[in-house]
């Protein structure tokens, strides 16, 4: 089931996802320059759903998609129109994730929302409360977004000051795209910046933080960490990744294949991840719109603090790590 029958079947080059790499970058200048004077409510709205596109699309490219060449991947996708991720610092991260059988750790999971029980212990009641609402669907479609952009530009903003040079040199090319992308911004579409972060780039992470809520959880088994939903309007917006368990056992699938994957063995697929499956996201957030799914702290992985190893914050795209790292106490030494 590794699918690599499936993938570059049609040659080196995935024509859907190039032309939908042109379609989303043209929408994104299309709306600003020629809608947004005109019907702003709207733009605003359609801009969001664009940048959503857009980091589904840096998704496909951290994963060698849609060409064999990395750095081509690279310059197709890493124009920052959302302004807040670093092309390389994404993909980085994402990879790591893909570690199934450390799926959810708070310490090796770059993407996990679970926290080390003992520093969730030590926070403030304040910051709790903050992070239960966050676990709850609509908190992290609606707060989501700040927590995790703050979280993570301070993890990253501690990486640099320690000197790690890769991701000094990402932020770096990072902002010579945010050098293009504010004046066109700004002067071009003549949109204020605080309205295009408050607007577009936030309602963007909102709509990807329905997609990532309930991606994993834990499970003493790997592959029932990993989510299936089944169907859902917003599945082209995701490019399929609702078939999360399909896209971690076959990561090098194109975002137009999993479908078909996920059909030739459905049952399998939710015999292998143990039945955790949604019908599609509206259910989800029936269920959970007001309600945790899972607890803050890890249920079972890092209860005690290891010998020799402190918290560092760790985030991605859409987790929220490392906000509230000044209010822990100091532990031994990291790894």
């Amino acid at each position: 089931m590794s699918g690599s029958n499936h993938a570059r079947r049609n040659g080196s080059i995935e024509w859907p996802t190039v032309g939908l790499i042109i379609v989303t970058y043209t929408a994104w200048a299309g709306i600003g320059f020629f809608l947004w004077s005109s019907y702003p409510i709207t733009a605003l709205l359609l801009l969001a759903v664009v940048l959503a596109m857009q980091s589904s699309l840096m998704h496909e490219a951290s994963h060698g998609h849609p060409t064999r060449k990395g750095w081509i991947n690279e310059l197709l996708v890493a124009l920052p129109v959302g302004l807040v991720y670093p092309f390389r610092r994404f993909k980085t991260l994402h990879l790591r994730h893909h570690a199934d059988e450390r799926l959810t750790d708070p310490f090796d999971d770059p993407e996990s929302y679970y926290q080390a029980l003992w520093h969730h212990q030590g926070l403030p009641p304040a910051m709790k409360a903050v992070l239960r609402i966050n676990n709850t669907m609509l908190g992290r479609v609606i707060i989501g977004p700040p927590l995790a952009t703050i979280g993570f530009v301070l993890s990253e903003l501690k990486l640099i000051s320690e000197g790690d040079r890769a991701v000094r040199r990402a932020w770096l090319l990072h902002g010579l795209g945010l050098a293009l992308v504010l004046p066109v911004v700004a002067y071009g579409f003549g949109m204020p910046v605080w309205l295009y972060v408050l607007g577009p780039v936030w309602l963007g992470q909102s709509l990807i933080a329905v997609r990532t809520y309930a991606e994993h959880q834990w499970s003493e088994r790997p592959d029932g960490r990993t989510i299936i939903v089944e169907s859902s309007p917003l599945s082209l917006l995701f490019l399929n990744n609702n078939l999360h368990l399909v896209h971690h056992k076959s990561p090098n699938v194109a975002w137009y294949r999993l479908p078909a994957l996920f059909q030739e063995r459905r049952d399998q697929w939710i015999a292998m991840n143990n039945g955790y499956v949604f019908s599609g996201y509206a259910a989800m957030l029936w269920r959970y719109a007001f309600r945790a799914k899972e607890p803050v702290a890890h249920p079972v992985l890092r209860r005690m603090p290891d010998p020799g190893r402190a918290f560092r914050p760790h985030v991605h795209g859409h987790t929220l790590t490392g906000l509230d790292a000044a209010a822990v106490p100091a532990e031994p030494p990291k790894e």
